[in-house]
Protein backbone atom coordinates (compact mmCIF):
# COMPACT_ATOMS: atom_id res chain seq x y z
CA UNK A 1 0.00 0.00 0.00
CA UNK A 2 0.95 3.45 -0.66
CA UNK A 3 1.51 6.07 1.51
CA UNK A 4 -1.73 8.05 2.71
CA UNK A 5 -2.10 11.23 2.94
CA UNK A 6 -5.44 12.71 4.75
CA UNK A 7 -5.77 16.45 4.96
CA UNK A 8 -8.52 17.37 7.26
CA UNK A 9 -9.32 20.98 8.00
CA UNK A 10 -12.27 22.94 9.92
CA UNK A 11 -14.14 26.02 8.97
CA UNK A 12 -15.59 28.07 11.44
CA UNK A 13 -14.93 25.16 13.87
CA UNK A 14 -12.11 23.99 15.75
CA UNK A 15 -10.60 20.18 15.21
CA UNK A 16 -9.88 18.37 17.99
CA UNK A 17 -7.34 15.27 18.04
CA UNK A 18 -10.06 13.03 19.29
CA UNK A 19 -12.16 14.42 15.76
CA UNK A 20 -8.90 14.11 13.73
CA UNK A 21 -8.79 10.31 15.28
CA UNK A 22 -12.43 9.40 14.11
CA UNK A 23 -12.23 11.21 10.73
CA UNK A 24 -8.84 9.31 9.73
CA UNK A 25 -10.13 6.26 10.89
CA UNK A 26 -12.85 5.95 8.96
CA UNK A 27 -11.14 7.14 5.91
CA UNK A 28 -8.65 4.11 6.25
CA UNK A 29 -11.91 2.46 5.07
CA UNK A 30 -11.44 3.80 1.60
CA UNK A 31 -7.59 3.19 1.42
CA UNK A 32 -8.34 -0.83 1.68
CA UNK A 33 -11.24 -0.69 -1.08
CA UNK A 34 -8.89 1.61 -3.66
CA UNK A 35 -5.41 1.55 -3.73
CA UNK A 36 -4.81 4.35 -6.76
CA UNK A 37 -6.09 7.01 -3.90
CA UNK A 38 -3.22 9.80 -3.93
CA UNK A 39 -4.59 12.14 -1.81
CA UNK A 40 -8.26 12.65 0.64
CA UNK A 41 -9.22 16.09 1.77
CA UNK A 42 -11.57 16.98 4.17
CA UNK A 43 -13.30 19.67 5.42
CA UNK A 44 -15.65 20.11 7.92
CA UNK A 45 -17.87 23.59 8.37
CA UNK A 46 -20.14 24.45 11.43
CA UNK A 47 -22.80 26.88 9.80
CA UNK A 48 -24.23 29.14 11.82
CA UNK A 49 -27.85 28.91 10.64
CA UNK A 50 -30.92 30.58 12.62
CA UNK A 51 -33.08 27.47 12.61
CA UNK A 52 -30.32 25.10 13.77
CA UNK A 53 -30.95 22.63 10.78
CA UNK A 54 -28.12 21.00 8.95
CA UNK A 55 -25.93 23.01 10.32
CA UNK A 56 -22.76 21.11 10.23
CA UNK A 57 -21.50 19.88 6.72
CA UNK A 58 -18.39 17.71 5.34
CA UNK A 59 -16.57 17.72 2.25
CA UNK A 60 -14.83 15.23 0.83
CA UNK A 61 -12.74 15.32 -2.53
CA UNK A 62 -10.51 12.23 -3.37
CA UNK A 63 -7.57 12.69 -5.49
CA UNK A 64 -7.09 9.84 -8.06
CA UNK A 65 -5.52 9.03 -11.33
CA UNK A 66 -8.37 10.10 -13.03
CA UNK A 67 -10.80 12.63 -12.12
CA UNK A 68 -11.32 13.82 -8.45
CA UNK A 69 -13.85 12.48 -6.64
CA UNK A 70 -16.22 15.57 -4.82
CA UNK A 71 -19.18 14.67 -2.29
CA UNK A 72 -20.79 17.10 0.46
CA UNK A 73 -22.74 16.12 3.01
CA UNK A 74 -25.46 18.26 5.34
CA UNK A 75 -26.44 17.70 8.76
CA UNK A 76 -27.40 18.46 11.87
CA UNK A 77 -24.93 16.70 13.57
CA UNK A 78 -20.64 16.23 12.55
CA UNK A 79 -20.24 13.16 13.34
CA UNK A 80 -23.04 12.14 11.35
CA UNK A 81 -22.08 14.16 8.33
CA UNK A 82 -18.88 12.14 8.59
CA UNK A 83 -20.55 9.06 8.81
CA UNK A 84 -22.98 9.92 5.45
CA UNK A 85 -19.37 11.35 3.87
CA UNK A 86 -17.51 8.17 3.87
CA UNK A 87 -20.65 5.94 2.70
CA UNK A 88 -21.20 8.12 -0.15
CA UNK A 89 -17.51 8.38 -1.03
CA UNK A 90 -17.29 4.54 -0.72
CA UNK A 91 -20.17 3.72 -2.83
CA UNK A 92 -18.82 6.48 -5.67
CA UNK A 93 -14.93 4.77 -5.92
CA UNK A 94 -16.90 1.22 -5.79
CA UNK A 95 -18.69 2.57 -8.76
CA UNK A 96 -15.71 3.96 -10.32
CA UNK A 97 -14.05 0.56 -9.88
CA UNK A 98 -17.12 -1.37 -11.37
CA UNK A 99 -16.97 1.10 -14.68
CA UNK A 100 -13.08 0.92 -14.96
CA UNK A 101 -13.62 -3.14 -15.22
CA UNK A 102 -16.41 -2.92 -17.36
CA UNK A 103 -14.26 -0.67 -20.03
CA UNK A 104 -10.96 -3.77 -19.75
CA UNK A 105 -14.25 -6.22 -20.60
CA UNK A 106 -15.05 -4.05 -23.54
CA UNK A 107 -18.70 -3.94 -22.32
CA UNK A 108 -21.01 -1.18 -22.27
CA UNK A 109 -20.22 1.63 -19.43
CA UNK A 110 -23.93 1.97 -18.76
CA UNK A 111 -26.44 -0.75 -18.62
CA UNK A 112 -28.53 0.83 -21.44
CA UNK A 113 -30.77 -1.63 -23.45
CA UNK A 114 -31.30 -1.48 -27.00
CA UNK A 115 -34.56 0.61 -27.69
CA UNK A 116 -35.34 -0.16 -31.12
Amino acid sequence: MNQKEIIISGVHLELTDALKAIVTEKLDRLFRHETHIIRIRVELEHRTAKDHIKEFVAKGHVELHGPTLIVAVESENLYKSVDELVDKLDRKLGRRARIVRAKRKGASVLDVKDVK
